[in-house]
């Protein structure tokens, strides 16, 4: 019998989750090989990106350092093709990889091609590479110059303040169609808009934006609202690989999964995090690493327990918190039903932030302590940390 090809394509939350958790079970087994493929060898710690735009430097992870030992393999390179039928993937457009089973993490990023102008004149936090051009761009624009944040959801709010609080000299405007904060408790929200009041971000909501020029934004109706620099953080894209392959996807372009998160096309293909639509009981799973690292974990587990014949167990995931922060010095955080309802339960100012900042820490000691686990445990996330429990095996 020939070597069991593991694929890991995408190496954020959910991918490295779940090559990490193979490699330290799997990777040095007889006849299995782990191969985690990568655009870049740094991990991106996507949570904290709207600190990297404002010129903050955070500490850079080695994905190839962390693997090393485990016994897998890393490529470093982009997907460009996937073969669902003959199980390659094309990297680059010039090397072929050979799949028994994949581990589809290829994510979500900013849609920039639903408006237009996005694509020309607006800055993103897709990568880090996007967060260090704008912060360059911010760093150069000037006191009185305008900053529009197109996107009222949890990215945009985290980067207006913290726009605003970086450089105070600059007039920050954030708009969406909702008002920031507006699935939250209503005492929360309210300290939500405050909170961005004081840092001196204007708020509009009910507002949609239809065109992005060179200095200005366009609004339904024909309004302009000025704009030295727009960061774009409304909606979200994955990659169209998936449905070019043939997988079956939602209508948003998600690998529609089975409970085991295999897709329900091609079974010997699990999807994780962003890049897939995953099914609970109160309705697919929105896109968070709060959700992300546990999909990881369990896709792995379930590849586990097939490669020992049995049949992989479903997952089950129930939100827990939102976690919010309003610059360095303040943060909220509404604790949530499962199905991300709010909770009369909440945490602000201080106290949120050493909540926040113990919950959203970077990832990489837990992915450590998954690389050194015993055969016999894996970790499961309880409320946003991960903690050592028996293996779903």
């Amino acid at each position: 019998m020939g070597t069991h090809e593991i694929l890991v394509l995408g190496a954020g939350y959910a991918g490295m989750s779940a090559a990490i958790q193979l490699a330290a079970r799997a990777g040095r087994r007889e006849g299995v090989r782990v191969t985690v493929v990568n655009p870049h060898e740094r991990f991106t710690e996507r949570m904290r990106l709207h600190m990297t735009g404002t010129g903050q430097h955070l500490a850079e992870f080695s994905i190839p350092q962390l693997l090393q030992g485990t016994g897998a393999a890393f490529v470093r390179g982009w997907v460009t093709a996937i073969d669902a039928d003959a199980r390659t993937v094309r990297v680059d457009d010039a090397r072929v990889l050979r799949y028994d089973t994949m581990v589809y993490a290829l994510g979500s990023e900013a849609d920039t091609s639903a408006v237009p102008g996005v694509d020309d004149y607006a800055y993103t936090l897709n990568s880090a590479q996007d967060a260090e051009l704008l912060a360059d761009r911010l760093a150069r624009l000037g006191d009185g110059g305008t900053v529009v944040v197109a996107g009222s959801g949890l990215t945009g709010i985290e980067s207006a303040a913290e726009i605003a609080e970086r450089h105070p000299g600059l007039d920050v405007v954030l708009l969406g169609r909702d008002e920031p904060g507006a699935s939250m408790h209503p005492k929360v929200a309210a300290y939500l808009r405050a909170a961005l009041g004081r840092l001196g971000v204007r708020v509009r909501g009910g507002v949609e934006v239809v065109k992005v020029l060179p200095d200005a934004v366009e609004l339904a109706g024909g309004e302009t609202v000025a704009a030295g620099t727009v960061l774009w953080t409304s909606g979200t894209r994955v990659s169209p690989l998936a449905a070019a392959a043939g997988l079956r996807v939602d209508g948003r372009g998600r690998i529609v999964t089975d409970p085991a998160l295999r897709s329900v096309s091609h079974p010997q293909v699990y999807a994780v995090g962003d890049a897939a639509a995953i099914r609970q009981g109160f309705g697919i799973m929105h896109g968070t690493c709060q959700g992300g690292m546990p999909t990881g974990v369990h896709a792995a587990l379930s590849i586990l327990r097939a490669l020992e014949g049995k049949e992989p167990k479903p997952f089950r995931f129930g939100y827990y918190h939102t976690p919010v922060s309003l610059g360095r010095n303040d943060a909220v955080v509404q604790f949530t039903h499962p199905d991300d309802s709010p909770r009369r339960i909440y945490l602000t100012g201080r106290l949120a932030v050493r909540y926040k900042e113990t919950v959203t820490a970077a990832p990489w000691p837990t992915f450590a302590r998954m690389k050194k686990m015993p055969a016999s445990g894996a970790f499961w996330p309880r409320g946003g940390r991960f903690t050592r429990t028996r293996a779903a095996r």
